[in-house]
């Protein structure tokens, strides 16, 4: 038996997906988790940890995003090929931590953090690319817009967790394996100019819609579950937010 038949993929998969993506989940698992079980077989018995991965999948993500910058048609496409290549290698992190019993907060949240940083420098860059190549500086405003709308959308998702006291980690992997996806085919048809629009358009939406959620979660008098004023509501079954009571956590990617 060789070495890398140690690798069982299924127990390297999440145990569940995020609650509230299940349509956007085979995105993830039937284009992006088979190619990162590739990575993850190549360095399984080498002293590559999951953390080291996360570390490749942020130098990609930003050399791609930079890509974006240049301007031009081709540049373009690698901009969105390496982007992929980030978000693929993104997911292996967490499946090597899983396969190899690694799994740590600190991974997850260091996941976390160049996951943002990823997402901000792609969002202005590809603003700066758009706005060379159209010569058209509302470009700027768009990419800036759209990082800070996009930004705040995740600020709001976290604090909404935050609130009803829910731990789980992982949850906007599914989102963004399609976020990648769109960047890839948009550069492609070399159409940034939509994706632009686009952009900003779903984070006002999808703000809009958090804002109304969390201010429905308002404790009223009278509720059994919420007899004192201020008191968090207990998540529900089939909540976006809330996993199923017993649910283990989903570190890294």
């Amino acid at each position: 038996m060789s070495n890398n038949d140690t690798f069982d993929y299924r127990r390297a998969l999440k145990v569940t997906p995020t609650p509230g993506m299940n349509k956007l989940k085979y995105v993830d698992l039937y284009l992006n988790r088979p190619v990162a079980a590739l990575i993850v077989r190549a360095v399984y018995n080498t002293r590559i940890t999951p953390n080291g991965l996360t570390y490749i999948s942020f130098f990609f993500g930003l050399l791609g995003a930079f890509f974006f910058t240049r301007g031009e048609y081709l540049y373009f496409i690698l901009g969105g090929v390496f982007i992929q290549v980030s978000s693929v290698v993104d997911g292996a992190d967490g499946m090597l931590a899983r396969a190899k019993s690694m799994s740590s907060e600190y991974g997850s949240y260091l996941d976390l953090f160049f996951d943002r940083i990823i997402d901000f420098s792609l969002f202005v860059c590809m603003g700066v690319g758009a706005a060379a190549y159209y010569n058209d500086s509302k470009f700027l405003f768009l990419g800036g817009l759209g990082a800070g709308l996009y930004l705040l959308q995740v600020n709001l998702f976290y604090l909404t967790k935050s609130y009803l006291k829910i731990t789980k980690t992982g949850d906007t992997g599914e989102i963004r394996a399609v976020l990648m996806w769109a960047v890839l085919i948009f550069a492609v048809f070399n159409r940034l100019d939509i994706f632009a629009y686009l952009g900003v358009a779903e984070t006002v939406i999808v703000n809009i819609v958090r804002l109304i959620y969390f201010i429905r979660l308002a404790p009223r008098r009278g509720d059994p579950l919420n007899p004192r004023r201020g008191e968090p509501l207990n998540p529900r079954r089939g909540d976006p937010l809330n996993p199923r009571r017993g649910e283990p956590d989903s570190p890294q990617g």
